[in-house]
Parts: C-alpha cells; structure tokens; sequence
C-alpha cells in the first residue's frame, strides 16, 4: 500500500486470532496489557502522547471496565493510516470481544510495517536526519 494514499485498502499482515506468532509480546500483553496498549498508543499517535501516560490511562480505564473503549479509538486511528479493514467486525466490538487478540494483531501489525512499538516512536523507517537550522553551514 501506499502510504501516501490511505485510501486505498490493504489487509491486516496477520490475523487477530494470530497472537501466538510472537510469544512475547502475548505474554506481555495478557499479563501487563497496558503496556502493549501505551506502546501501541505512542506509535500510532507518532509520538505526540507518550507510553507511560497512554498506559496508565489504560490501566485506570482498565478499573472500571472501559478500556476496550480507548483501545477501540486508537485501532480506528491505526486503520485509517493504514487503510486497513474493520475485519472480523467494527473496533470497539473487537476489543470488546477480544482486546488481547486485537492489541497483540495491531502490535505486530506495526512491526511488520518497519515500526517497533517497544521502542517507541522514532520517526518512519529510514527517515533522513534534519540538522537543526544552527548546526547547518
């Protein structure tokens, strides 16, 4: 696909029922999800909001149940930058339903595309460094 047209659709690279093809990162996720999920959450946002801070709104969200909701907005976010479908069904039933499976899909997803949510948000790959204006001849 490419990246400067979203519109045009391209499929998720694994499935959401696909969570064993990185034991790591399923592990993690099911024990400490807000830590996929403020990975997840940095990259998508591309760096504006950071991991710790997404995280731990997902952990308080997690408290009262309402979590899959803030999850459902970033995976929506994730989609349309990378005309990816709603598939099986729309973002906050598949987190409902399945918010492991959806953050471990959305997580490789981003890897299988060039990014590393575990270690933040470093720019797009292979993007040339900018010098500062003072640092230029």
């Amino acid at each position: 696909m490419n990246i400067n047209n979203p519109s045009a659709k391209s499929k998720w690279s694994t499935g959401l029922c696909d969570c064993g093809s990185n034991p790591a990162t399923c592990f993690i996720t099911c024990c400490l999800p807000c830590i996929t999920f403020g990975q997840i959450a940095e990259v998508v946002d591309e760096g504006q909001s950071s991991c710790v801070a997404q995280g731990f709104i997902y952990g308080v969200l997690m408290i009262v149940q309402c979590h899959w909701l803030y999850a459902c907005m970033f995976r929506e976010k994730l989609r349309s930058k990378y005309g990816l479908p709603s598939d099986p069904c729309n973002d906050c039933c598949v987190h409902c339903c399945c918010d492991a499976c959806a953050l471990c899909q959305e997580h490789t997803e981003l890897k299988n595309r060039g990014l590393d949510p575990s270690k933040g948000w470093v720019g797009p790959p292979n993007a040339a460094l900018k010098m500062p204006p003072a640092m230029e001849r």
